[in-house]
Parts: C-alpha cells; sequence; structure tokens
C-alpha cells in the first residue's frame, strides 16, 4: 500500500483482513438481542450483520456493540434483532472497490461508527476501524 493509503481497495484491506471473507450475521427476526449479544461476545467482535435473505446476503442493518445499553433497558430474550437494529436506510457502508482507505477512515469518524459494511451487489464484509487504522500502518 502507498503511504497515504491513495490506492488500496476496501477489496485489498478485507483480503488483508480475513482470505475467507467471513463476517458474523443474522436475520431481522431469528435471533433475540440477548443471543446475538452472546454470539458477539463469543467471537469477539463489535458489530453483526443483520440480513433480510442469506441467499442473496441482502443486507437489513447492523447492531453493534453500543445496544448494549438498551438491553439494560429491555427484555432483551424477548426483543429481536429487527427491533433495534441500525436500518439499512441509515447505514454508513463501502463499496468493494471504494480506494482512498484515508476517506474510509474519515468517513468512519465523521459519522462516529467503528464498523462499516463492505458491499457490492451483496454484504461480502465487515471492516472495523482496526482494519483500516491497520491497512494504512501497513
Amino acid at each position: 500500500m502507498d503511504a497515504h493509503g491513495e490506492s488500496t481497495t476496501m477489496s485489498d484491506v478485507l483480503t488483508a483482513k480475513n482470505a475467507d471473507g467471513s463476517w458474523l450475521w443474522c436475520t431481522t427476526d431469528d435471533r433475540s438481542v440477548y443471543d446475538a449479544v452472546k454470539s458477539m461476545t463469543q467471537h469477539d467482535v463489535g458489530a453483526l450483520v443483520v440480513v433480510t435473505q442469506l441467499e442473496q446476503k441482502s443486507i437489513a442493518g447492523i447492531i453493534t456493540a453500543d445496544y448494549l445499553r438498551i438491553i439494560v433497558q429491555r427484555s432483551s430474550k424477548s426483543t429481536t434483532v429487527g427491533d433495534i437494529m441500525t436500518e439499512e436506510n441509515r447505514l454508513i457502508t463501502v463499496t468493494a472497490d471504494t480506494n482512498q482507505v484515508l476517506n474510509a477512515m474519515q468517513l468512519m469518524t465523521d459519522n462516529r461508527i467503528r464498523h462499516i459494511p463492505v458491499v457490492n451487489d451483496g454484504m461480502i464484509g465487515m471492516l472495523s476501524i482496526g482494519d483500516v487504522v491497520s491497512a494504512v500502518v501497513r
């Protein structure tokens, strides 16, 4: 990668992060918030992508560890992920061919987000602010 992150694409960052492109997901109604947070804790991740249809990998939204505050206010075993997720129409994403890693970092900083889905025709991966910073350092 160049010194300024100007030619590295999000696809390059995903490849450096995880060659198989895996990411954690659930659907809007197949998991309680309790189960989703349990999965996030078991896999040591800070965000879980919510999809509408697994076959199409159609992204519906995202839940993050920030929702732990909500768990204190609601019963997490009876609340579905779809009830609390950030919905797709408010979701900040990048495409796999987005270049300029520094622009992605700025986007994450400006929107105060720590996780950003990478999409093309559907969901292809998830990057954290740590992944983006590591790409800049490399």
